[in-house]
């Protein structure tokens, strides 16, 4: 699976991260960054987490 991370700017002039898939959808979308470089340890740290972290399931039982 081949995506790729793409460094925007929101509507309210912040830096924002989202994660793409091979086929152009969305997968995720950060939070607000100051600066690109803000932006760029935020990718940084999404690699790291989800590289190495654990799933927690937080949703209801039905």
């Amino acid at each position: 699976m081949a995506g790729h991370f793409e460094v925007f700017t929101d509507n309210g002039g912040s830096c924002r991260v989202r994660l793409v898939d091979e086929f152009g959808k969305e997968l995720a979308v950060s939070v607000p960054f100051h600066d690109k470089d803000a932006a760029a340890r935020g990718i940084y740290a999404f690699r790291e987490i989800a590289a190495s972290g654990l799933i927690e399931d937080h949703t209801s039982r039905f």
